[in-house]
């Protein structure tokens, strides 16, 4: 009786052992499965391929950061990115030689009359706000402009800064050329018109060449994204006010556009990936700031393709 008693608790705890490896086993399996899905979450979003964003030289230095931090993560995606201005990059999406042209302009504004209808083919991308401030050699003695002195400027009519309260000292343009976004930008919300380019000024096509200008030329001044200023050169107030980002995002300082990145239809793949991870939160709250930009989120003012701005 004893003999059987053992034999049958032997046999129970065998059993019971053996659910319980089963369990065990299955658990980890389901343990498994979950650390799988959650580590084979990025293999299944991976994405592969090469692309080139071109244009703006004022939205450049955000593509260019954050396209290396998307590569990092996604190693089988190349993505080159060039400058040329926003009149380039539209043109060359609309001609298919990139993928993406980057822009400080509504693609109306640059591809319109005869080429209108290229335009309607680009798919629009916002991803920041840029603002442009007029910028001077450190030591012209003036650190803030009006409209009209700007205007007088920049048309030719004051060529030294002591008429606008400066230096006895010659005034030297540095300009974009007509191309140019950020150009566009600036004359139509400082200025408020087209300017012709002078005899004596200078024409350069990238803004970091212009900055270079601006801090060793005696007497200069340009226009640059508020992402290019740093202390080699002179922001200059707009009627007073400061160009930054609070003033920009309140309304306050005027001159100001959309950066744009344009595609030809609707992206895909590698690209409409890159696109989503610009308009991310990990790009719009720390590259986008950090650079100098406003995400297009904190703005409390809209601006439509006619240059209206209204109340958010």
């Amino acid at each position: 009786m004893k003999k059987s008693l053992l034999v049958l608790t032997t046999l129970a705890l065998s059993i019971s052992l053996a659910a319980c490896g089963k369990n065990n086993n299955a658990n980890n399996a389901n343990a498994g499965a979950s650390s799988g899905a959650s580590s084979s979450a990025p293999a299944s979003a991976a994405v592969s391929g090469a692309f080139s964003a071109a244009g703006s030289t004022a939205l450049q230095p955000l593509v260019d950061q954050a396209s290396k931090k998307f590569m990092d993560l996604n190693k089988d995606v190349t993505i080159t990115v060039n400058g040329g201005g926003s009149g380039a990059g539209l043109s060359q999406v609309s001609e298919g030689t990139v993928q993406i042209g980057n822009s400080d302009v509504f693609a109306e504004e640059k591809l319109k009359d005869a080429d209108a209808d290229k335009a309607k083919e680009l798919v629009d991308h916002q991803v920041a706000v840029v603002s442009i401030a007029a910028v001077s050699n450190k030591d012209v003695g003036v650190d803030n402009l009006t409209k009209a002195q700007l205007v007088d400027i920049f048309t030719g009519k004051v060529t030294n800064w002591k008429d606008v309260g400066g230096k006895d000292q010659k005034i030297v343009l540095v300009n974009r050329p007509a191309s140019s976004g950020t150009r566009a930008t600036f004359e139509n919300f400082a200025l408020g018109a087209k300017s012709e380019d002078l005899p004596d000024s200078i024409t350069e096509d990238a803004s970091g060449t212009v900055r270079k200008l601006v801090s060793e030329t005696p007497g200069a001044i340009g226009y640059l994204a508020l992402s290019y200023l740093d202390d080699t050169i002179q922001a200059l107030k707009y009627e007073g006010v400061e160009p930054t980002a609070e003033n920009v995002a309140s309304g306050t300082y005027p001159v100001w556009a959309y950066e744009h990145m344009y595609t030809k239809g609707q992206p895909e793949g590698a690209v409409k990936a890159f696109l989503d991870y610009m308009l991310s939160d990990e790009i719009q709250n720390t590259d986008v700031k950090d650079l100098g930009y406003i995400p297009v989120s904190d703005m409390k003012v809209t601006r439509d393709v006619e240059g209206k701005v209204s109340n958010k």
